[in-house]
């Protein structure tokens, strides 16, 4: 009986090292990530997801730009192919009020 009280005991300090350690590990990391060390991302290469258009059971063709440039993917269950790159479209421009104004 000591023994299986000895064995209970030294699995439940482990778990809660574990379990500790754990919290620890993630809490450093979320401050870490809040003091902008984390990698830093050049706005230019994000990716935008523009659109998507479903051509089958599980197959699509997806727009992206990104880095200046407009993608469009082939996406299938089997992988992932580039149909096209294209210059990045110039933003519509903003409606102009042609309406005249007393």
């Amino acid at each position: 009986m000591p023994d299986l009280m000895r064995n209970l005991a030294s699995t439940v300090l482990a778990l809660a090292f574990v379990l500790l350690l754990a919290w620890g590990l993630l809490r450093g990391w979320r401050r870490l990530q809040a003091l902008g060390l984390k990698p830093a991302a050049d706005a230019g290469a994000a990716l935008h997801f523009v659109r998507a258009l479903p051509v089958g059971a599980r197959e699509r063709v997806v727009l992206i730009d990104h880095a200046g440039e407009r993608w469009m993917l082939g996406v299938t269950a089997g992988g992932i192919s580039l149909l096209a790159r294209l210059p990045q479209p110039a933003a519509a421009p903003a409606a102009v009020d042609t309406r005249a104004r007393p």
